[in-house]
């Protein structure tokens, strides 16, 4: 159904659909293991990469470019064979400067162990709890090669949606890298979801809705790693929640259409770049009220050029304040 409305919207706005999800993967993702990427830095990037015009792009952020890198790579080059050296290429990707926070780590290769057994743990040292223990560091070469002979088999092309929740769940049992296994397990389920699709497009977020269902997703892995061979409950956990992020893509592309319309009514009104810049912003979603001291942050202005910007899209009807109340005024676009 979802792939249905999107051939009824022509190529222009199916690449803005695109972008928006390919921006709120990227994001969410990387929340899910408590990292909080910049939403600009993010779009200018997947823009720049994908020949998308959002009008002026970001400044690049090395750290943003490289998780950029691993989940395109992943979906546009879906038909190709995951290699080990892929893997390690994204894992590279993931950690430019060759540490993870204020550690240094090793990149683009297997983890060692040389500190004791790759553990998940929470809580505080000296209290800890331990959700799973990885498999030694010895066997990774031989195990990884396993996964990937099984994922690259051909025998597998009629049952991909299945291979793609196999494949994460095996993959982040794996665990063999010092970090960003988690980032690379939804890669890799990505690739395959693509896969299923016939299109490098994504219009759905898997990890989007993953971090709206964190909690319930590292309860599901906990009990299925700790649990038998029988994996069907993590299966069905894994496919409920395709469907949720794909019903969730329908608002996603609701969003779309009505940024298509909105600028569509206004095509034949003169916009100055500064009310161009922060109309996009919310459209695409603004985060809180939009007031006068936002809209300064936003556009890059004073408060007096803020207030004119304002005053001019009111009068025109582009604009009305909010019923909301509260110390500032605030303003949303007229409906």
């Amino acid at each position: 159904m979802l792939l249905g409305r999107l051939s009824d919207v022509g190529m222009a706005l199916r690449d803005q659909a695109s972008l928006q999800v390919l921006t709120e993967d990227v994001l969410k993702t990387s929340e899910i293991e408590g990292e909080y990427l910049d939403i600009t830095t993010v779009r200018s990037s997947i823009a720049r990469r994908l020949g998308v015009d959002i009008g002026a792009l970001a400044p690049a952020d090395r750290h943003v470019e490289g998780v950029v890198e691993m989940v395109l790579d992943a979906t546009t080059r879906c038909a190709e064979a995951l290699t080990l050296d892929r893997l390690f290429g994204w894992h590279a990707a993931l950690f430019p400067t060759g540490f993870s926070g204020m550690s240094r780590i090793r990149i683009g290769e297997f983890r060692q162990d040389e500190d004791g057994p790759m553990q998940v743990v929470s809580g505080p040292i000296g209290r800890q709890k331990v959700h799973y223990e990885a498999p030694a560091a010895e066997v990774l070469t031989q195990e990884v090669a396993r996964f990937l002979d099984w994922l690259n088999h051909p025998a597998h092309k009629e049952h991909i949606i299945l291979q793609a929740g196999i494949a994460h769940l095996w993959f982040v049992t794996l665990h063999p890298f010092d970090d960003g296994n988690g980032r690379i397990a939804r890669a890799v389920g990505d690739l395959l979801l693509a896969r299923a699709d016939g299109t490098a497009q994504r219009f759905y977020s898997l990890s989007a809705q993953i971090q709206r269902e964190r909690s319930d997703y590292y309860d599901i892995l906990e009990k299925t790693q700790k649990g038998t061979l029988d994996i069907t409950p993590w299966l069905a956990w894994f496919l409920e929640t395709l469907l949720r992020a794909i019903g969730q893509a329908q608002l996603t592309l609701d969003a779309v259409l009505a940024k298509a319309n909105f600028w569509q009514r206004w095509l034949g009104t003169p916009f100055n770049e500064r009310q161009i810049k922060v109309l996009n912003r919310l459209l695409d979603g603004f985060d809180g009220k939009l007031t006068n001291k936002k809209w300064a942050a936003i556009a890059k202005c004073s408060s007096d050029t803020a207030l004119r910007d304002i005053n001019e899209l009111l009068n025109l009807g582009v604009l009305c304040k909010s019923a909301s109340g509260g110390r500032s005024t605030s303003y949303e676009i007229s409906t």
